[in-house]
């Protein structure tokens, strides 16, 4: 199949496309390639999937009005998955008018893009944080998600909106993905394991919030890019038992999904970071620091749909995966 995947040379989206290329489909990845964290990582992790001759990348603006249209006009893109976007939560609080460039306007593009190529299926990503002042755990699809503590939240919250609209007056099937907590090679360097790796190796104290009483679906990347492959496989379908009288917010009478990615096992964050000192083989220095805005203290991820409808369950321990991303931290950046 011809895929377009945007946000190609991020996390998520290089290990998704990477996924898609090994399996033989073809593919476009679109990036803008923003300076929001190094740049450097993003031109490496495209180096890698340059080495497949199905793959053409394309540098260009979720937010551009007359080159997303015309990127969709001449790709004739079967499908497209959607992971391009401005993420985190604590730079939304400083700056939200980056959010509405690219997850609200740049969105948009992209559902018009489909619309109007007859795009078979677009699968999105959503996140975690929309569950916001929810504390029935695990968090589930089903439950109503109007109460975001967070302005990125709230944009991809707009997002699911957004996407059951088209669903509902064009037809185009839409599946949102709601990530929990991504870690693993090739990661964010915004991104707490990160952040705690290159601070215990540089001998500086590491910042831990909520005084280190989070616990963290924590979701290895490559659970995440599979799930992502499997729900872009099976088309979003409308729901039949749907009923307008007590609405289900995870399906609908349109063709529109909603599905959790999470590890289905909460982990303290202090035992993650137990982990990581110990395939690091040396202690951390902890600034113990109270709740930041915007954050939630827990995340639990009810997968049960996805298992049902994509027949995948994310699995990984943190044991396994933080073991893999010190080994890869460790090549890349040639650390002793």
């Amino acid at each position: 199949m011809k895929f377009l995947v945007t946000g190609a040379a991020g996390f998520i989206g290089f290990h998704t496309a990477k996924l898609l290329l090994e399996r033989g489909d073809e593919v476009v990845g679109l990036d803008n390639l923003n300076d929001y964290y190094d740049v450097t990582l993003k031109y490496a992790r495209l180096k890698q999937l340059e080495a497949f001759p199905k793959f053409r990348f394309e540098k260009l603006d979720l937010a551009d009005r007359a080159g997303i249209p015309a990127l969709f006009k001449s790709g004739q893109f079967q499908r497209v998955i959607h992971l391009a976007a401005q993420a985190g939560v604590r730079y939304s609080i400083q700056n939200p008018l980056a959010y509405i460039d690219s997850n609200v306007v740049g969105f948009a593009n992209i559902l018009e893009g489909c619309r109007h190529t007859g795009v078979e299926h677009l699968v999105y990503a959503s996140t975690s944080s929309v569950y916001g002042a929810n504390t029935a755990m695990p968090f589930s699809v089903h439950q109503n998600v109007d109460h975001p503590l967070s302005f990125y939240a709230a944009t991809k919250k707009a997002n699911e909106l957004m996407a059951h609209t088209y669903a509902h007056l064009y037809k185009l099937p839409v599946t949102g993905l709601r990530f929990f907590t991504v870690y693993g090679p090739w990661g964010r360097p915004d991104m707490a394991l990160f952040l705690f790796t290159r601070n215990i190796l540089a001998g500086k104290p590491i910042d831990v919030f909520n005084y280190g009483n989070h616990r963290r679906d924590f979701t290895y990347i490559d659970d995440i890019a599979q799930g992502v492959v499997r729900a872009a496989d099976r088309v979003a379908t409308p729901n039949e038992g749907w009923d307008s009288n007590d609405p289900d917010p995870g399906t609908s009478g349109a063709p529109y999904r909603l599905y959790n990615i999470g590890n289905n096992q909460p982990v303290e964050l202090m035992r993650y970071i137990e982990v990581l000192e110990q395939y690091l083989g040396k202690k951390a220095e902890k600034n113990l620091l109270p709740l930041q805005a915007g954050d939630v203290p827990d995340t639990f991820a009810d997968v049960d749909d996805l298992v049902r409808d994509v027949g995948y369950k994310p699995a990984t321990p943190v044991e396994v995966g933080v073991k893999n991303f010190v080994t890869w931290y460790l090549s890349y950046y040639k650390t002793a």
